[in-house]
C-alpha cells in the first residue's frame, strides 16, 4: 500500500563527469516517476537554444561587392568563402561582446582558422580551411564577431553592421549535442524512481558544465516571473504566437548550418533550402539525395542532432502538417 505524501520526493544526488574539455555527463537522482522527464526536456531545449557563444555577423571583403562575387587569385568564390567562414568557431578575448578584426593575406597560401587568431580573438577549430590563394592572390577582409545566443538570420543584422559589409547568418549556439536518458533507480525497495543522465558536447567555445549552468540560470530566471505575475492571461493569441515560434526553429536555411561545400551543394541541387525539410525526411530519403555520400550523410545527421533533431526526434502529425505547409508557402514567395 502506498503511503500518503504531501510533497514529491526531493532528489539529493548530483554527479558531474567531465570526460574531456568538450564532453561531460551530468547525472541527478532520485526523482519520483515522471518528474525526471518533466525537468530534463526543458533543460535540453535551453542547452541547445540559450547557451552563449560567438559567431561572425558580417564581413567586408576588399574587391568583392556581394556574396556572389569572386576574387582574382582565390580558388573559392565568395559564397564558398562565407560558408567556410561561418564554420569557424571563435572566442572573443577579454569577455567583450563584439570585436572588429582586420586580416590581410598574400599567396601562395592556404588560409586556415589558425591564421585568424590574434590579440582580439581566438578560434577553437584552428584546422578549419578558409581559402586557397594562388601566387598572385591577395585576400583582405574585415570581420565582425559578436557574442549571442541561438540563431539570428542575416536580414535581422543588416541594420546593425557596416552598410558596406555583407551581413552573415549568425549561429551562436556552442552546444553540439545535448541528449538525456531516464534510468530507473532503487529507493527503499521501490524500483520506480528515476535518474537523469545528460550527455553534453560543446564545440569548445564554452565547456559542457558552463553550458549546463547557463541553462539552469536561464530556467530559473524564466520561472521567476510567476512569483509576481500569477494572474497572467495566456490567451489564444499567445498560443498561436507560440506555435509560430516553434515552427521558426525548423526554418533555418541550410546555407547557415556550417556544412561542407560537398554536402551543401548536394542539398542545394536537390532544392532543399531549410533544415525543416531534412527533419521531415527519414534516413532513407536523405541517403537517396543524388550525389550525397556516406560522409555527407553523417555530417548532416550530426548537424541535425546539434539542433535537437537527432535520430530519436519525432514530429507529431499536427506539427508535421503545419511545417510542410509553412515550407511550401515560403518557397512559393
Amino acid at each position: 500500500m502506498k503511503k500518503i505524501k504531501t510533497a514529491p520526493f526531493l532528489p539529493s544526488e548530483v554527479e558531474v563527469n567531465e570526460i574531456s574539455e568538450t564532453k561531460a555527463q551530468v547525472i541527478a537522482y532520485p526523482f519520483e516517476s515522471g518528474y525526471a522527464v518533466t525537468l530534463a526536456h526543458p533543460l535540453r531545449r535551453l542547452l541547445l537554444g540559450s547557451s552563449i557563444g560567438y559567431a561572425p555577423i558580417s564581413v567586408k571583403i576588399e574587391g568583392a561587392a556581394h556574396e556572389f562575387d569572386s576574387i582574382r587569385g582565390m580558388h573559392e568564390d565568395i559564397a564558398v568563402f562565407i560558408i567556410n567562414l561561418k564554420s569557424i568557431r571563435f572566442r572573443i578575448r577579454d569577455e567583450l561582446d563584439r570585436a572588429v578584426v582586420n586580416y590581410s593575406f598574400k599567396g601562395p597560401k592556404e588560409v586556415t582558422a589558425a591564421d585568424l587568431v590574434n590579440e582580439q580573438v581566438d578560434v577553437v577549430n584552428p584546422e578549419t580551411h578558409l581559402a586557397t590563394l594562388n601566387e598572385d592572390g591577395e585576400l583582405n577582409f574585415t570581420l565582425e564577431i559578436a557574442k549571442g545566443i541561438g540563431y539570428v538570420p542575416s536580414e535581422d543584422l543588416r541594420e546593425e553592421v557596416d552598410h558596406e559589409a555583407i551581413a552573415l547568418d549568425a549561429f551562436f549556439t556552442p552546444v553540439r549535442k545535448a541528449n538525456y536518458k531516464i534510468e530507473n533507480v532503487l529507493v527503499e525497495d521501490n524500483p520506480d524512481y528515476e535518474k537523469i543522465v545528460f550527455d553534453i558536447e560543446t564545440d569548445g567555445q564554452i565547456t559542457p558544465v558552463q553550458a549546463f549552468v547557463n541553462a539552469l540560470e536561464t530556467m530559473n530566471s524564466q520561472l521567476s516571473v510567476f512569483g509576481s505575475v500569477l494572474d497572467v492571461d495566456f490567451g489564444s493569441a499567445q498560443e498561436g504566437e507560440g506555435a509560430a515560434n516553434e515552427l521558426k526553429a525548423f526554418m533555418v536555411p541550410v546555407d547557415t548550418l556550417g556544412l561542407s561545400a560537398r554536402s551543401f551543394n548536394s542539398l542545394d541541387r536537390a532544392g532543399i533550402r531549410y533544415m525543416g525539410e531534412l527533419v521531415l525526411m527519414d534516413e532513407s530519403e536523405i541517403k537517396a539525395i543524388k550525389n550525397l555520400g556516406k560522409k555527407s550523410f553523417d555530417e548532416i545527421q550530426e548537424v541535425l542532432t546539434q539542433h535537437g533533431f537527432g535520430p530519436d526526434f519525432e514530429l507529431d502529425e499536427e506539427t508535421r502538417a503545419a511545417l510542410t505547409k509553412k515550407i511550401a508557402q515560403t518557397k512559393e514567395q
